[in-house]
């Protein structure tokens, strides 16, 4: 009876290894992705704002023929965008905005959390 008892006992601790070691969550990625830490204090378009136009707008949004004829290549361009809503309105793909990126899924939280940020600011240079 002591020696079921025990292949009793081990097939269970075995099968709760089994699903505790499922849950493990290993994609360097994801864990990386979310350090927690998204600063958005004195946000400025020079530091902060222009990194991400440059990585994530300007492809499209510059040069002679910018996309829907909305330039955000300068501090000038991206502050009209900021003030009149489109440029968080659009990122945030916010209901009655084109979604941008095109055809891409929404920028990071922290990335949107910044934009936001600096316009509640004061869109500072």
């Amino acid at each position: 009876m002591e020696c079921k008892t025990i292949r009793i006992t081990l097939g269970l601790a075995f099968t709760a290894l089994l699903f505790l070691s499922s849950c493990y969550y290993d994609n360097y990625d994801d864990l990386a992705a979310d350090t927690g830490v998204c600063d958005t204090v004195s946000m400025s378009y020079t530091m902060d704002i222009a990194p991400i136009m440059t990585q994530h707008c300007t492809s499209c949004h510059g040069g002679a023929a910018p996309a829907g004829n909305i330039p955000l290549v300068n501090y000038n361009d991206v502050k009209v965008a900021a003030l009149n809503g489109s440029l968080l309105g659009t990122m945030d793909h916010a209901s009655g905005w084109s979604a941008m990126p095109k055809n891409l899924p929404k920028l990071d939280v922290c990335t949107i959390t910044k934009v936001n940020a600096w316009i509640n600011q004061g869109v500072k240079k």
